[in-house]
């Protein structure tokens, strides 16, 4: 049911910022995360992961408000800080595997803060730090799991699409590619913890 909620938010969440209806665009976007971290915890779900959605809903909600970005980038990154630890803890690849994919990541960081440095202005610290946090997840959820793999590099990019309109480059359907990547990255990266942790469940004899 929760599930199936969350799917049905996210469908009025873009078709509201499609035809703009501002009062629908918040309600929706503000009980998206809320919504999935309750289905997260009915199916037992990790705590930490439970924590990073109801942390992003606290980002959500602020960055609806002019003059409160910074207040919403801090939200965003302690829902980071609880996606990593939850990653960094659990079984990733060893070896070569894992330092190729950290070392991409870490390519990929760099090359993003260069390319969106200049435009930043005031922000530059601030935004270098907060995509950090967010690579840290993108490169640990990909040691985890194909599906939080995915679900990380979706949450990349749509915050690069947030950061390029920061630096006031115009991208066709902004509002809508930024939203509809944002809600597949964290079901992938919720769904992808689920699936690890029912497998680990023992089948009752």
């Amino acid at each position: 049911m929760a599930r199936i909620l969350f799917f049905v938010l996210g469908a009025a969440h873009i078709l509201a910022l499609i035809v703009e209806i501002p009062v629908a665009e918040f309600t929706t976007k503000a009980l998206l995360m809320p919504v999935l971290a309750w289905w997260l915890h009915q199916r037992g779900g990790p705590g930490l992961m439970v924590a990073g959605l109801l942390l992003s809903t606290g980002g959500d909600v602020a960055l609806e408000f002019d003059g409160l970005f910074i207040v919403g980038m801090l939200f965003f990154a302690a829902a980071h800080v609880c996606y990593v630890v939850f990653f960094a803890r659990s079984r990733k690849a060893e070896g070569r595997l894992r330092w190729t994919i950290l070392g991409s990541f870490g390519v990929m960081w760099a090359v993003g803060v260069v390319i969106l440095w200049p435009g930043l202005g005031s922000l530059q610290i601030p935004v270098a730090v907060y995509s950090l946090l967010l690579t840290a997840t993108a490169a640990t959820a990909a040691l985890y799991g194909v599906r939080t793999g995915i679900g990380g590099a979706l949450f990349l990019v749509s915050d690069l699409l947030i950061g390029l309109s920061l630096t006031d480059t115009e991208v066709p359907m902004h509002g809508v590619l930024v939203m509809a990547t944002y809600m597949a990255a964290q079901y992938l990266l919720a769904s992808g913890t689920l699936r690890r942790s029912e497998r680990r469940v023992p089948t009752p004899a």
